[in-house]
């Protein structure tokens, strides 16, 4: 009964106890439809299926990926196309940002390039519990072509020059993703202003700090951003001077600090028309020039300013997009993430270099289900039907970006139970024989459009592409997401210290667990991390702590020696990166991430733990949205607080009768007691040590946020702040020491 308990809530594949006669019905079915459909284009086509890039799931994975070029099990590893030398351009002589943006535009002047939906109404709504909601209606998406995209971003470069911006001098962005951004961001590479860049969820001193250690004059923010955040800090960062909003509306900003002026961004675009500004002329970069400062959350202390050079970010997108297959200018992507993230910076780089139109969207209105679209209008994906889309990994972190797959699973799952019985006997056998299907590398056009067309809808119907980056995916959410959106999903792997480059799957790859083979652009090497056991010596496979080189690694830390030395040149003169994660190398050349080095804790019997191990193998157990492992050296075991899955929580509850709210649940003994069996029994099957294994749990009613400064804007788990957030509890699990 206990395995039976783990297999109930780790469950991995849909499961119910079918008919075997509508079994039998369902298979031949679809045998039929296959054979009819497939037949006819099988005798009179040419196109072969190595063609299509597919095979089964043994060919595929035979297939390298990537080679070691010495021979040695350490690396360096290169792509099958890159091993000669590293790819580090798109087009030759296009090698700074200013250029691959006039390129698009002479290539593409008339095609759509940035949208932004109208908005028609915006209401609140009062709920029950008189809580008020914003709720909007939106109509269509305006669009800006790339010649008047072009157009807007010159003149607002002259014009912050005429507010006396200079080359070489640094200039912040603090703004939402929106078109804006990016013309912004095109301004400051074509007059050759370092962009500093600051997530907009960062709080009053990072922000401060960021600010006054790239000491800017001026910073382009929006209006909502400027009155919530900015407006509180300004007289902490006194060489502010020029504040840029990007929105229209007011003209007028009474009230502001002696010293500092407020423009909006059109009167800034005005100036730079004038005759005397635009004669001024412009300095332009070079490859080597610094182009974006990309502020990072650091788990521990102050964020980091990342110096990123227009070479690095060209040789990040050539690395990315030679992985999306197709990429051309009949694809449009979903812009939502923030564009402060390198990932998302460098994917809409690469659509703009690619002449791909970019709409614009937000967490809280991607889907008709998001948070402020009004019941019964069109969320973002429905009206733009997005071909390309990035989402981030769906259970492991609270991003808002995240809760979108994750309701869109919450979604279908609840959609799945509400079924009648007949409907859900044919979803989960369409599930499961399209599974199967997928490792036998072949497709289910049937089960596509009579079972998954409705699920596929909810991203508006075209997504062709899904790339994930951020963590890996568990198995579980990558597997649902390959059989439910009907396309596959791309697992990336890279660091804004690499400028989001390193890895990403082959997109027809559909293993679990793996982020792919090195990019182009990019090579791998394994170093020995012989604290933590982990060799290229290895067997079956080669371990040890990853390390990035190539064009793609950035310039290293702003203002910071001190954290420079995980930054080094080879005798080549070729930059590498010491990522601190551990990692594995397939026989195809593709990386498993498997461990960080970072977490590593002996325990008092002299036992090594790996914190981040642990808790990347349990987060694979459906029961836990997230899980933070502690220990110290006086300790003999390993603790642990867990953020449960409200659904699984709630249906294991009623399962052992323990009754209560939420809050009392989550400080119920005995429910602690029946997680921590189900814990232990998921990880003796992930082949955890017994000393590895948590002996005492606490479930945390509440989730873990950027907001409430327990994880980090990636949603890395910020150690310190839990160990004090849970200080009490530890001295309970440790006996009361």
């Amino acid at each position: 009964s206990a395995h039976h308990s783990q297999s109930a809530v780790c469950l991995m594949k849909l499961k119910e106890d079918l008919n075997p006669v509508l079994l039998l019905l369902f298979q031949v079915t679809v045998w039929l439809y296959s054979v009819l459909a497939f037949l006819p284009s099988y005798l009179f086509s040419s196109v072969s299926e190595s063609d299509a890039g597919l095979g089964s799931e043994q060919e595929r994975a035979q297939r390298l990926k990537a080679q070691s070029v010495t021979g040695r099990p350490a690396g360096p590893y290169r792509a099958m196309g890159a091993t000669k030398r590293l790819v580090s351009s798109l087009h030759p002589g296009v090698d700074t940002l200013d250029k691959v943006f006039e390129d698009a535009s002479r290539r593409f002047p008339d095609r759509d390039c940035l949208g932004t939906r109208e908005v028609v109404m915006e209401e609140d709504e009062r709920q029950n519990n008189g809580k008020v909601f914003k709720k909007v209606i939106l109509g269509q998406y305006r669009w800006l072509s790339y010649a008047e995209t072009h157009k807007a971003a010159a003149r607002f470069g002259s014009g912050l020059a005429a507010l006396g911006q200079r080359a070489h001098n640094n200039i912040a962005i603090f703004c939402e993703t929106r078109a804006e951004w990016v013309i912004a961001a095109q301004a400051c590479f074509m007059q050759n202003f370092p962009l500093v860049t600051l997530y907009s969820t960062l709080g009053g001193p990072a922000i401060t700090h960021g600010l006054n250690e790239t000491e800017v004059s001026h910073i382009i923010t929006s209006r909502e951003l400027l009155e919530t955040r900015l407006k509180f800090i300004l007289l902490e960062v006194p060489r502010l001077q020029h504040i840029i909003v990007v929105d229209d509306t007011p003209t007028k900003w009474p009230g502001y600090p002696r010293g500092i002026s407020v423009h909006n961004m059109a009167t800034v675009q005005e100036l730079g028309t004038k005759l005397e500004n635009v004669s001024r002329g412009r300095k332009q970069p070079m490859p080597s020039d610094i182009a974006v400062i990309m502020y990072t959350s650091g788990s521990t202390g102050v964020p980091k300013g990342v110096m990123i050079s227009h070479s690095n970010i060209i040789a990040g997108i050539t690395g990315m997009a030679e992985r999306i297959p197709n990429l051309g200018e009949n694809d449009t992507y979903i812009g939502y993430l923030p564009l402060a993230h390198v990932l998302e910076l460098s994917a809409e780089l690469v659509c703009v270099a690619h002449g791909c139109r970019i709409g614009y969207s937000s967490p809280q209105t991607l889907a008709d289900q998001s948070t402020k679209i009004k019941k019964g209008s069109k969320g973002d994906t429905s009206v733009l039907q997005p071909t390309l889309m990035a989402a981030v990994p769906v259970r492991h972190t609270y991003s808002p970006v995240n809760e979108i797959m994750d309701r869109i699973y919450k979604n279908v799952m609840t959609k799945v139970e509400e079924m009648s019985s007949a409907q859900r006997t044919l979803f989960t056998l369409a599930y499961n024989y399209k599974l199967e299907q997928l490792s036998q590398g072949r497709s289910t056009p049937l089960c596509d459009n009579l079972v998954f067309k409705k699920v596929r809808s909810l991203l508006g119907g075209k997504t062709r592409v899904l790339l994930s980056g951020g963590a890996p995916l568990s198995a579980a959410t990558q597997r649902f997401m390959n059989v439910c959106f009907c396309c596959p999903v791309g697992q990336g792997y890279g660091l804004t210290e690499t400028c989001g480059a390193g890895t990403i799957s082959e997109m027809w790859d559909y293993s679990t667990g793996r982020v792919g083979g090195p990019l182009i652009c990019s090579e791998i090497k394994l170093k020995d991390w012989v604290e933590g056991g982990y060799h290229s010596t290895d067997t079956p496979n080669p371990q040890g702590e990853i390390l990035i080189g190539g064009p793609n690694v950035t310039m290293g830390y702003y203002k910071n020696e001190a954290k420079n030395q995980d930054f080094f040149v080879d005798d080549n003169g070729q930059r590498w990166f010491c990522t601190g994660d551990i990692g594995e190398v397939h026989p195809d050349g593709c990386l498993k991430i498997i461990d960080r080095k970072k977490d590593l804790v002996k325990l008092q019997a002299g036992e090594y733990v790996s914190l981040g191990k642990v808790e990347a193998m349990l987060k694979n157990c459906p029961l836990i949205d997230n899980i933070c492992a502690y220990a110290n050296s006086e300790e003999m075991y390993v603790i642990g607080f867990v953020v449960p899955n409200q659904k699984h929580l709630l249906s294991l509850a009623e399962q052992y009768c323990i009754r209560g709210s939420w809050e009392e649940l989550c400080n119920n003994a005995a429910m602690e007691g029946v997680v921590l069996q189900v814990i232990t029994e998921a990880a003796l099957s992930a082949q955890l040590e017994r000393f590895e294994i948590p002996r005492k749990i606490r479930l945390s009613p509440d989730p873990w946020t950027p907001e409430t400064g327990l994880v980090t804007d990636a949603f890395k788990l910020k150690r310190q702040q839990l160990k004090s957030k849970y200080q009490d509890d530890i001295e309970r699990m440790y006996g009361g020491k």
